[in-house]
């Protein structure tokens, strides 16, 4: 970035939603950080607002201005790299499992003139969102109505599912960090116990050797 960069992460629990505001200033890039199980549809939503001077309070709209939405994945893959409008929705697709990088930045080059940090942005990420209309009350079809439940049960499922596949990687990942740091542990001590052996062993010739060299012994 040829703009200053103010680093503000969040590091979220991986959940269904997650929502949230933050400030933000003139061409300032503002990240979150979302821990994704991979092939999982992510679904966000913001509106900006912007400062009124003359009420002393956030407006409830913020016309004119811009927002670039850019998306890394744990790979440096870029998912997402679009600019939108004072509100607007943002959908990405994760390829592979681990920390994904969401992070906006406002195309206005005005908000200098009035503070710094005078835009509000509300925020909220939908992770693993359900794209069938679960809306059954209106559906008249008794037929359909059964065909909207069935699919939605075979979504949550394989939903549950990933998740599942996700955690166990994980696990298995810091089971064998957990090996690695024991094995270190374990090596280090021997090194640690070698080492004061042998010098016990050097100090006791040694002063055997001092103690017959001056005939005391």
């Amino acid at each position: 970035m040829k703009y200053p960069v103010s680093e503000f992460l969040f590091t979220l629990s991986w959940s269904l939603a997650s929502s949230l505001y933050f400030h933000q200033g003139e061409k300032e890039e503002k990240c979150i950080i979302e821990d994704i199980p991979g092939d999982t549809l992510v679904t966000g939503h913001y509106k900006i607002q912007s400062w009124d001077l003359a009420t002393g309070d956030f407006l409830s709209s913020a016309p004119g201005l811009g927002m670039f939405v850019n998306v890394k994945s744990s790979d440096g893959q870029v998912l997402l790299h679009n600019l939108y409008g004072p509100e607007s929705y943002f959908t990405f697709q994760s390829h592979s499992q681990g920390e994904h990088h969401i992070c906006f930045i406002s195309n206005s080059t005005k908000i200098a003139v009035f503070a710094r940090n005078k835009l509000r942005i509300n925020l909220d990420i939908q992770v693993g969102e359900n794209p069938i209309d679960v809306s059954f009350g209106e559906t008249k079809d008794k037929i359909n109505e059964l065909k909207e439940r069935i699919l939605y049960l075979i979504y949550q499922m394989q939903y549950i599912s990933k998740q599942q596949n996700y955690q166990r990687s994980r696990e298995e990942e810091f089971r064998q960090m957990s090996e690695e740091t024991n094995s270190s542990v374990l090596s280090w001590a021997i090194i640690q116990t070698v080492i004061l052996f042998s010098m016990g062993v050097w100090q006791m010739r040694h002063m055997k050797n001092f103690l017959i060299a001056k005939k005391l012994v």
